[in-house]
């Protein structure tokens, strides 16, 4: 509770200076959104205490003396989701979190640690909310079998520390990556399942033609590919434009430019005459190291997509057009040209990708990016070297420029590290935040 008390008056000392969010400074909505989510988080954490103790006592044993039926309801997350406000689904996940960061007992009464106490821990502390801890309690207890107990406590420390300050979107990219490492024999048997369910259907209603896909990593990867490589083209054929009024701008939205690149890629597949297609380069990277290449064993990548696939899926992939197959840790290119090329040649930007993932700095997929320099090749005489380089889209290019961020890059090659170091009215210590794929590496 003293840590709950802490947050709360942190949110007071915020607000006192205005009636209303209006009257606020820039700082203060920055200070007042952290106070908040602080708060927020926190409460989590006591809320989930707090279902387990309701959980605990409307459990069936204590039949008509059940907490939950006593109150009028069914269940304990029926009885929490009409006090909270939240739906049931949500509500039996709070109790899930709270028991499984509970304290416990053996037969004979002792005290015993939770199940998983760091989870507890960045509770408590605000570091997490109930969603993340949610979503990591889940994946620990469904790869707690084929881990082991000791990998077990190894990834929910990483996946905790990992965690704090990520949106919950991106602690949905952790989990499948830490999947793939506490489970990797368990990855060509999802892939195998999430195969047999792919489907598309077709149908026209109110004089639209409607297509619904729901497709398997290894199926969808070209189809992403292409057309994220069609949109992409098409935004810089934009910035061609003179005039973005004229009557013949190009004024499709992303959505439509998807749409349009489905219809050409048909079009060209059933007899149009072009040899080449407005793509931008695009290519399926599919990216494993040689000990899992060789041993078939392990799990590969793909740039741009999130869920990992098998080894067996990789070589199937590879075996077809216009993917590429990137090994790691076998001989390559030479990656770093000096002052000899002004340009990133493919094979740099190949490792580029294999270390920031796309955008470093927003997560953006590969395809949407460019390949910059640190030190800028004319003003700085910079190098076009790995260490010199970084991928960025557009717009947190623009973002690093105008609003005085700076990058360091830690190390060398395709294992080092991209920070962003914000700028002093940011955060005044300038405290470095970690990007590119690192961000999502729980690889012990």
């Amino acid at each position: 509770m003293t840590l709950l008390h802490e947050a709360m008056t942190r949110l007071d000392e915020v607000w006192a200076d205005a009636a209303e969010a209006t009257g606020l400074s820039r700082q203060q909505l920055i200070d007042a959104n952290d106070a908040i989510g602080m708060l927020r988080r926190r409460l989590d954490g006591l809320q989930a205490d707090i279902a387990a103790g309701i959980a605990h006592e409307s459990r069936p044993e204590l039949g008509p003396e059940s907490l939950a039926k006593q109150q009028g309801y069914r269940s304990p997350a029926k009885l929490i989701a009409a006090t909270t406000g939240v739906s049931t689904g949500d509500a039996s996940r709070l109790v899930a979190v709270g028991e499984a960061t509970a304290p416990r007992a053996d037969l004979l009464g002792a005290p015993r640690p939770a199940k998983y106490p760091l989870v507890r821990r960045a509770l408590a502390a605000g570091a997490i909310g109930a969603q993340a801890a949610s979503l990591i309690i889940s994946l620990l207890d469904r790869c707690r079998i084929a881990a082991g107990a000791e990998r077990i406590a190894d990834g929910e420390r990483m996946l905790v520390e990992s965690a704090a300050g990520m949106a919950l979107d991106d602690v949905r990219k952790l989990i499948v990556r830490a999947e793939a490492q506490l489970d990797p024999g368990g990855v060509d048997e999802r892939g195998e399942q999430q195969r047999a369910q792919r489907s598309l259907t077709i149908f026209e209603r109110d004089g639209m033609a409607h297509i619904n896909a729901r497709l398997d990593v290894e199926t969808a990867a070209p189809i992403i590919t292409a057309i994220r490589g069609y949109v992409t083209a098409a935004f810089a054929a934009r910035k061609d434009t003179p005039d973005e009024n004229a009557p013949d701008a190009d004024r499709r939205t992303v959505q439509m430019l998807q749409a349009d690149a489905l219809s050409v890629l048909c079009a060209h597949a059933i007899g149009c005459q072009s040899e080449k297609l407005p793509l931008s380069g695009a290519t399926v990277i599919v990216r494993m190291s040689l000990e899992d290449l060789e041993s078939g064993t392990g799990s590969a990548t793909i740039d741009g997509i999130d869920q990992p696939i098998s080894i067996g899926a990789a070589r199937r992939m590879a075996a077809g057009g216009g993917v590429s197959p990137c090994v790691l840790g076998g001989d390559s290119e030479i990656l770093d040209w000096g002052r000899e090329k002004r340009l990133f040649t493919r094979a740099q930007r190949l490792a580029l990708v294999e270390r920031d993932g796309g955008c470093a700095m927003c997560g953006l997929p590969p395809e949407m990016t460019k390949a910059h320099h640190l030190r800028w090749w004319k003003r700085d005489r910079g190098r076009s070297d790995l260490d010199n380089g970084v991928l960025l889209c557009e717009t947190c290019h623009h973002r690093i420029h105008d609003n005085g961020w700076d990058i360091r890059i830690d190390g060398v090659g395709t294992s080092a590290r991209v920070w962003f170091i914000p700028p002093p009215y940011v955060d005044a210590a300038r405290t470095p935040r970690l990007g590119g794929r690192a961000r999502f590496d729980v690889a012990a």
